[in-house]
């Protein structure tokens, strides 16, 4: 019997949960010409929502992970291999043969994908914009591609003003619909609310919360009931209590706890040894990341891990906020309605070993 739950990568088909009213609403804007951009913290399942959205779409769309870019030459290298699963070599080659910089192209023998590199020397502001002018020109206004950046917050990384470079390429295009994906909310927050910024207001804002309890309590339900027909509603309850609704260590603790009762049926305490395992089996990664905090954030942590209010430790609420926005940038800690740990099994983690 298949597990029912699935976690880590992007969630489609029968493991999706949900997300029905946010699906329906970015498969109707990219009908627009106009681009959206998504925040969310990571892991509330952005990726797989727009998965599913373009998908649904039915028109041709690529997507790149900006945090796999190392480097601008590398990124148009990323974007152009994308755009030809999409469209075949034969159709654009006459494209190419403007590029300012012309790609190296070679099949992988495996694969029969098309591998892109460009000559390490090149200048990658006209490498970025030749791959994206290409993409432009190969489509039309009633025949948008849809542009799918992940992570769009690391072109603060990638190079040096390459978000005003990019802006500039960008905002002549008429036959892409752009979604800019972030999780660093700040720095999303940054890019396209700064007045100053070169991508102030390039696109609609959306963001992503948690899943609404009572539809996710379904979803888990009707899948643990194959295994526990008599628990599943107390067990969905008790999941999402735990994980305070994160989608995805909603999913991760179901899976495991889905595992426990097949594996051992008469377990009395499924919930809890589903949790125990995953405490012990990060236990390690647990410890290593404890010991780089330092006793600031240590404590911070601690005290949202006891759920007790961050104002009674003696530190100032200037060093406190300071703290709390750099382990939110570093995906430590999220905000929703308050602060609060990320991950949970960490939050146990925590509760367990520092007494």
């Amino acid at each position: 019997m298949e597990n029912p739950f699935k976690f880590g990568t992007i969630v489609e088909e029968e493991y999706f949960t949900d997300r029905v009213n946010e699906v329906a609403y970015i498969k109707e804007f990219v009908r627009s010409a106009n681009h959206l951009v998504l925040i969310s913290p990571r892991r509330f399942g952005k990726s797989s929502v727009v998965a599913k959205a373009v998908k649904q779409s039915g028109r041709k769309h690529i997507t790149v992970n900006l945090q796999q870019a190392t480097s601008v030459s590398d990124l148009s290298a990323k974007l152009l291999r994308e755009f030809f699963k999409v469209h075949p070599l034969e159709r654009v080659r006459h494209l190419i043969t403007h590029f300012r910089v012309i790609p190296t192209l070679s099949t992988n023998p495996v694969t029969g994908a098309i591998e892109v590199s460009f000559q390490p020397s090149a200048n990658e502001v006209i490498l970025i914009e030749d791959v994206l002018t290409l993409i432009e020109q190969s489509h039309t206004g009633n025949d948008r591609m849809i542009v799918v950046l992940d992570e769009f917050q690391e072109i603060k990384d990638l190079a040096p003003k390459l978000d005003k470079q990019l802006r500039s390429i960008m905002q002549n295009h008429k036959n892409i619909n752009y979604i800019l994906l972030g999780s660093q909310e700040s720095m999303m927050t940054d890019i396209f609310e700064n007045k100053k910024s070169p991508f102030y207001h390039f696109g609609q804002l959306m963001r992503l919360g948690k899943l609404p309890r009572e539809d996710f309590h379904q979803y888990l339900s009707a899948r643990l009931s194959s295994i526990f027909p008599d628990r599943s509603d107390e067990l969905a309850d008790r999941i999402l209590d735990y994980t305070s609704c994160h989608p995805y260590y909603s999913q991760q603790l179901a899976a495991n706890v889905w595992q426990m009762g097949v594996l051992q049926p008469g377990l009395e305490k499924p919930f809890e040894a589903a949790i125990s395992q995953i405490v012990t089996a990060h236990g390690l990664d647990y410890e290593r990341l404890w010991m780089n905090f330092n006793r600031t954030n240590r404590w911070i942590l601690k005290t949202l891990a006891a759920n007790k209010p961050l104002q009674s430790g003696g530190h100032s609420t200037s060093t406190i906020y300071s703290a709390l926005k750099r382990m939110q940038k570093d995906g430590y800690v999220i905000y929703s309605d308050r602060y609060e740990l990320e991950d949970p099994f960490f939050r146990e983690w925590i509760a367990v070993n520092n007494e």
